[in-house]
C-alpha cells in the first residue's frame, strides 16, 4: 500500500470515527502502528516544508538545524535521484538545491522539476559554490527562482526563503 493510499484510508476511517485511535487504525488497515503514527504526523504537520539537497554533510546539518529553529519542516536529500524521490513523496514548499551533487546534478534536477506540470510551481533556490555569471544565468534560465552562492549569509538566506514563500502564497 503506497503512502497516498494509506493517508486516504486513514482519513476515511477518521471521518467515520474521529475518536479512532492509532492502534485501532493499525488493526483495521493491517499496517504497523508506527506507519499509522508517522502518517498521522505528516498529515497534521502544517509547517512550511523545505527540501535541502546537498551532499556536503556539514552544510546540510547546519542549515537543517538553523531552518528547523525557524519553524520549518526540513527534509533532506544527498543526491539528485534522492531529491526527485523526496519531491514526489514530500511535496516541499521550497527547494534549496546545490548544483554539484552526485547522480543527477542540480541543473538537471531543476530542469526536470520545471518541465513537470506537477512540480513546476515549487520554488527552487540554487545554493552553490559555483558563482560564475554563466552558472547563475543557466540556473535562472532553467527556472530557478533565486541563486545564492556559498559561502552564504544565513540571515540573508532565511530572508530569501521567506520572500519566496510569501510570493508563492500571494499567487
Amino acid at each position: 500500500m503506497d503512502e497516498d493510499n494509506i493517508s486516504g484510508k486513514i482519513l476515511s476511517l477518521l471521518e467515520e470515527d474521529p475518536g479512532m485511535s492509532a492502534g485501532e487504525i493499525s488493526k483495521t488497515l493491517s499496517i504497523s502502528i508506527a506507519v499509522v503514527e508517522k502518517t498521522l504526523e505528516k498529515m497534521t504537520d502544517t509547517r512550511e516544508k523545505v527540501l535541502i539537497v546537498d551532499d556536503e554533510l556539514d552544510a546540510l546539518v547546519s542549515l537543517k538545524i538553523a531552518l528547523e529553529a525557524e519553524g520549518y519542516n526540513v527534509v533532506e536529500a544527498k543526491n539528485g535521484h534522492d531529491a526527485m524521490e523526496k519531491v514526489q513523496l514530500e511535496i516541499p514548499d521550497v527547494i534549496l538545491l546545490d548544483l554539484m551533487i552526485p547522480g543527477i546534478d542540480g541543473l538537471e534536477v531543476c530542469r526536470q522539476l520545471k518541465s513537470d506540470d506537477l512540480y513546476r510551481h515549487i520554488p527552487v533556490i540554487m545554493l552553490t559554490a559555483r558563482g560564475e555569471i554563466d552558472d547563475k544565468v543557466e540556473g535562472i534560465e532553467l527556472g530557478a527562482d533565486d541563486y545564492v552562492t556559498k559561502p552564504f549569509n544565513l540571515k540573508e538566506l532565511k530572508a530569501r526563503i521567506k520572500m519566496i514563500l510569501r510570493r508563492n502564497i500571494d499567487m
